[in-house]
Formats: C-alpha cells, sequence, structure tokens
C-alpha cells in the first residue's frame, strides 16, 4: 500500500494551505496526510470528516455562504411532516397521526423547524446529518463525531464484493464510544462522496479556494479604505538625503496622510521629493465583477439562483419574471429532492398505525410554505378550474366526499359513483329518463 508524505512535512501560514491540506485529507489531491485513502481495502468505517469545524467558522465569517446557507435553510425547514397514502402504487391523500410527534416535537420547545434547521445545516456543513431517537425525543449526533462502521460484502461464489454498511459508532470527545445500528439512525446525506459508499460530501468542498477568494477580496477593500481609499504612493527622495533624515520625512507623511481620517488630503512634498501612483483602484480592477464573479460560483455550488440570495450579478438582471422564474427553479431542483430525501431518511425511525407495510409513507407537506405559494391570479384560476372539475363530477353522480379527495390529492381511483346517472345521458322517452324526470312509465295501450 502507498503512503504518501507525513503531515509533519507540511506547515499551515495561510489560508490557501488550509484549503490545500483539507482537501487532500478528504482525499481529492494526489496525497493524503493520512497515508491512504478513505476506500482502501481492509477499512472498517467511513471516517467522520474532519472539515467540520472549518467549514462552520466560513459560514460564521463569509457573508456569501451565510446568505446561500440561510436561503437554504429558511425554506427547507419551513415543511412539514405527513403520512401519505398510497393508492395502487400512486402518491394519495395526506394525513397526521399522533405517531408524528417525534417529528413535530423532536425535543423539549422544539419544533420540526428547529428538526430541519439543524439537519440542512450539517448536510450543507460536512455534507452529512445524523439523528438518532432516545425516548420519544431525537437527538442530533455530531457528524464530526460519528463514524460509519462497514463490513465486508462476501459473494456466493467467493471474493468481496464492496461494503454494506454495519452500524455507526458515535463518540463524542472523552467520552465513552456509543454504537448504534443502522435501523437506529437516520443518516441524511443529499450529496454522495464519490470516493466513499455510504459518505455525504458537504457542497462548499469544490469552492474551498473561491471562498478564500472572496475573504482576499474583502480584505483588499478593507486595506484600500484604511489607506486613504487610494491607490499605493512610491516616493522617490533625492540620493543625498540621510536615512536620518528619511525616517523623519516617511514618520511624518504616514502621520499626515496614512488612515481613512486622512483621505482626500492634500499632498505637499518639499524639493526632491517625487510621488508615483502604484496600483488600481476599484474601478480600474472592475472590481464589483471580479467578486461578482465568485459569488455567482459559490451560489451555483449551493443550488442557490443569484437573484434568490440577492447577490449583485443576479441583481442585476432582476425583474418580476426572473425572480419567479428563479424560484421556481430553486423549489423544484434544490428544495423539492431535499424534501423527498429528508422524508426518507427519518422514514425508518417514526411509523403509523399498522407499520409502513399498510400502504403508507412518510412525506411532507409543502401547502403552507410560504416561499411556494403562487400568485393570487394564478392561485384563483387554480380554484376555479377545481370548482368546475368538481361540479362536473358530482353532476356526473359521484359522491360530494370522494370528489374532494379525489381533486385535493389528483387521484382519481378515489371516486366513488351512487349509481345514478343524469337525465341527458339516457335516450329521449326511455322508462329511465321519465323516472327520472317524475313521471310514470308509459304503457302500450297509453303509447
Amino acid at each position: 500500500m502507498a503512503r504518501g508524505r507525513s503531515a509533519a512535512e507540511r506547515s499551515i501560514s495561510s489560508l490557501e494551505d488550509y484549503a490545500a491540506i483539507l482537501q487532500e485529507t478528504l482525499g481529492y489531491s494526489g496525497w493524503s496526510p493520512l497515508g491512504i485513502t478513505q476506500t482502501q481495502p481492509g477499512q472498517a468505517a467511513e471516517k467522520a470528516p474532519t472539515d467540520f469545524v472549518g467549514y462552520a467558522q466560513l459560514f460564521a465569517t463569509n457573508p456569501v455562504i451565510w446568505s446561500c446557507m440561510v436561503a437554504r435553510q429558511s425554506v427547507f425547514s419551513a415543511v412539514r411532516f405527513q403520512w401519505q397514502r398510497l393508492n395502487g402504487g400512486q402518491p394519495s391523500e395526506m394525513f397526521g397521526t399522533p405517531d408524528l410527534s417525534p417529528l413535530e416535537r423532536p425535543w423539549l420547545g422544539g419544533t420540526t423547524q428547529d428538526l430541519l434547521a439543524r439537519q440542512i445545516q450539517d448536510a450543507d456543513l460536512s455534507g452529512n446529518s445524523y439523528w438518532t431517537l432516545h425516548g420519544d425525543e431525537m437527538v442530533r449526533l455530531r457528524p464530526d463525531w460519528v463514524q460509519i462502521v462497514l463490513e465486508r460484502r462476501r459473494h456466493p461464489h467467493g471474493g468481496d464484493m464492496g461494503w454494506k454498511r454495519y452500524g455507526y459508532l458515535y463518540q463524542e470527545p472523552g467520552a465513552d464510544p456509543v454504537f448504534l445500528w443502522p435501523e437506529e439512525v437516520a443518516h441524511f446525506a443529499p450529496t454522495p462522496d464519490p470516493l466513499a459508499t455510504f459518505r455525504g460530501m458537504s457542497w462548499l468542498t469544490p469552492v474551498l479556494r473561491e471562498s478564500q477568494n472572496d475573504n482576499l477580496m474583502a480584505t483588499h477593500k478593507r486595506r484600500f479604505f484604511e489607506n486613504a481609499a487610494t491607490p499605493n504612493l512610491v516616493v522617490r527622495l533625492a540620493r543625498e538625503v540621510t536615512p536620518e533624515a528619511f525616517e523623519k520625512f516617511r514618520a511624518k507623511m504616514d502621520t499626515s496622510h496614512r488612515g481613512v481620517e486622512n483621505a482626500y488630503k492634500t499632498l505637499y512634498l518639499g524639493g526632491g521629493a517625487d510621488v508615483t501612483v502604484v496600483g488600481k483602484d476599484f474601478q480600474q480592477l472592475d472590481f464589483s465583477k471580479v467578486q461578482g464573479a465568485g459569488e455567482t460560483r459559490i451560489a451555483a455550488a449551493a443550488s442557490v439562483p443569484p437573484i434568490i440570495v440577492g447577490l449583485s450579478e443576479g441583481l442585476q438582471a432582476a425583474t418580476y419574471s426572473n425572480y419567479g422564474q428563479a424560484r421556481r427553479r430553486f423549489a423544484d431542483g434544490t428544495i423539492h429532492p431535499l424534501w423527498q430525501n429528508s422524508a426518507g431518511s427519518f422514514a425508518h425511525l417514526v411509523a403509523p398505525a399498522g407499520g409502513i407495510s399498510s400502504g403508507v409513507r412518510l412525506w411532507y407537506d409543502a401547502a403552507g410554505v410560504p416561499f411556494l405559494r403562487e400568485d393570487r391570479k394564478d392561485a384563483a384560476e387554480i380554484q376555479g378550474i377545481q370548482s368546475r372539475t368538481i361540479r362536473a363530477l358530482v353532476d356526473a353522480g359521484y359522491t360530494p366526499a370522494s370528489v374532494q379527495r379525489a381533486v385535493q390529492s389528483e387521484d382519481w381511483s378515489l371516486l366513488d359513483h351512487t349509481g345514478m346517472y343524469s337525465v341527458q345521458l339516457q335516450k329521449p322517452g326511455s322508462p329511465s329518463a321519465a323516472t327520472a324526470a317524475g313521471g310514470s312509465t308509459p304503457t302500450k295501450e297509453g303509447a
């Protein structure tokens, strides 16, 4: 087994060094401080990601990453869980029971929104979110303290064929480890790590250097204003100036012209001094475009349209129609898949009366999410179409209760017919038509 260079050969003196070593540790570079990749034969566990603390610091210090994560969190946490019937394999009506209480009240004072906010935050920072049910309370397992224990899968014909999940090992610093079986843990990993079997990967991993560039541009802006909001200056003095006189001149100039409080002051120079401007200002650098491009790449990695977050490049093309399209893209392409994954992850921790095999699954109800509400005009048009559909089905002889359930669930198999048909379906003069009209059946003699 080939081993790489030891970690002692590397030193961390900048954020660039940290980003490089972090990606190398995760196995996305040419060498690993651990000496082996994380999927080599004989490995008994997929190690917990060691980047959780570093990513949490990025979340707390980088405004673009913070905005993207908060946008995802605010919409993702607005949903609620319900049971959904499967009628002939097709999704049907939804309902709630007390069996959902662990998700509705996950801990004392907690709500579904608190649970989902923590779930998506862990997944964004580490790629994984782990939960277990202890009594009637949901317990969060910090991702960097969890290892996925693996077991070799033996083929009946001989030989190894991948790994299967044996369980989870959770260990807090200085505490005894806790082993949990797979059915005891809800593992939410929306983006699989290509170098692992079950572990997920954070969307922050590919934009580490992009976030570093964004931080450097923020530092550049701060330094620019700290230095009187002007480009750097080079001051040349005559050769005859002594070192002592030069130091006095430099101290005097720094006192009079350095810093924000001295911005735009007139610069007076004595004989023999020459000033040259070095560097460029924000306009010459086209700073807004450079910074905006980096922000857009971070938003793209987060699958959040820039208009939703309010980033500069997104706002330049912002119109009401563009925002509506971006909102649908964000909801359909990002949030709905996350909700589906979340419901599937929690499904084995809660079960309805009769069990999951009773044709009922855990699902999400997004009807009350404000972000997904359509415009009032569109909603009124949809309600008008539904009301006309209900009227037509009731006139056709279906029971009003079954029509209401079928229209709400979009499941026509829920319709229950009364056996009575409209008179328009009968031939004129037929016995059924006369009876439906309230008359008596005519006889041959009276015809």
